[in-house]
């Protein structure tokens, strides 16, 4: 028979008189209204209770994942997992995943590849990614399952022996694909979940290849800084500017409010701005020593140890008053030194133009002396006989 998950749940927290619970087939051991039907007779101290078929069933959890529970104790499987490895991969990949009713669908589901012997988890929110790789079997598959239906598996999967996890998939007549479910076997109890339909976003591409700065150092330290830090401000989600330096990370506040360094293996030099509250939650997943790359101010920022990596995008932050000092002196020297190479390009030009040779040849006075100006003679107009004088004839 099947049940509603979280009613049953409920319905057994809520017994009482005893810790002992015995749950049988309701036929022949009720009414026979009651027997004729598939259901369960359920016996805890003075209460009995009889259980319906689909009882707690609604219609958005009818088609979900579900879990199937075997009294039987001699339930053999064979293990291809730790449990303890994967209750802890869950719990690293989950809160990165995206929350909300209104949410992108695909965003709040844990993305499970298998490939390449190795069985991938993504967790992705839109502004943050965890993956971690465990190994695993031969095959290339995935499945989408919801966050919400995996956070209480976590701490079932700390208290069971072994675990198998495998991929189902149904088919129609022709070969296409209805349906894929994601198997989860322990001793005692078989999880199954379908998985959402969707593609998942191609995280590849945003993982930076080419990296200009890297640092390793402790997270427990950072962490305390991003306590610190945070502290100044109300709004936890303000910017944390990351500087790699010389054996040393510098945590920074706007406006410089506060500074914190913390010693580190480094090479090369860099900075990156971080919000707040997301770098002191991928410090509480990573734990231990990690490491940092960063490509430049506008890429995403790698974290990464032991398999596991965090892919945090970055926030906009004005440079502080000391970095903009140094800004500032750096591009007045830069200035300066631009117009001296300046002045002394033009000194040598004029140099050279002295000191060109004179081509031989016939001396040309450079001041000429001026010629003499001649009036202009006085126009003659031409004899007509009427202007000719009488002249005497001897």
């Amino acid at each position: 028979m099947i049940l509603g998950r979280k009613g049953f749940l409920n319905y057994l927290k809520a017994l009482g008189g005893s810790n002992v619970v015995k749950i049988a087939p309701s036929n022949g051991s009720a009414s026979e209204s009651q027997a004729t039907e598939k259901g369960l007779r359920v016996v805890c101290g003075t209460n009995t209770s009889y259980l319906p078929n689909e009882a707690w069933l609604t219609d958005k959890n009818r088609n979900g994942g579900n879990c199937q529970v075997r009294v039987s104790r001699n339930n053999a499987i064979t293990p291809n997992l730790g449990s303890v490895e994967l209750a802890e991969a869950l719990a690293r990949v989950i809160p990165f995943t995206e929350k909300g009713k209104e949410a992108r669908p695909i965003l709040q589901c844990v993305h499970f590849v298998q490939k390449d012997g190795k069985l991938t988890l993504i967790g992705c929110d839109g502004f943050r990614l965890a993956m971690i790789s465990l190994d695993f079997e031969d095959g290339e598959t995935s499945a989408l399952i919801e966050s919400s239906e995996l956070s209480g598996l976590i701490s079932a999967l700390k208290r069971a022996r072994r675990i198998r996890l495998s991929f189902e998939q149904k088919s129609d007549n022709e070969g296409g694909l209805i349906s894929k479910w994601l198997v989860i076997d322990t001793e005692a109890i078989s999880y199954k979940w379908r998985s959402v339909e969707g593609d998942f976003p191609d995280y590849n591409k945003v993982i930076p290849t080419e990296f200009t700065a890297q640092a390793h150092f402790d997270t427990r330290e950072t962490l305390k800084a991003c306590h610190s830090l945070s502290a100044l401000w109300l709004d936890k989600e303000n910017p944390i500017r990351i500087t790699i330096d010389d054996s040393r990370v510098i945590l920074e506040t706007k406006e410089d409010r506060g500074k914190a360094i913390i010693e580190a293996e480094t090479s090369g030099q860099g900075s990156i701005a971080v919000n707040g509250n997301f770098l002191s939650q991928a410090m509480k997943a990573l734990g231990g020593m990690t490491e940092l790359k960063v490509k430049d101010a506008k890429s995403p920022m790698l974290f990464s140890t032991d398999g596991y990596q965090i892919l945090v995008m970055p926030m906009f932050m004005p440079e502080s008053k000391a970095v903009a000092e140094a800004e500032a002196v750096a591009q007045e020297a830069e200035a300066r030194a631009e117009a001296e190479a300046q002045t002394e390009s033009e000194a040598e030009t004029e140099t050279k133009t002295e000191a060109k040779p004179k081509r031989k040849g016939r001396k040309k006075d450079k001041h000429p002396e001026p010629q003499p100006q001649t009036e202009p003679e006085e126009a003659v107009e031409p004899e007509t006989q009427e202007t000719r004088e009488p002249v005497a004839v001897g």
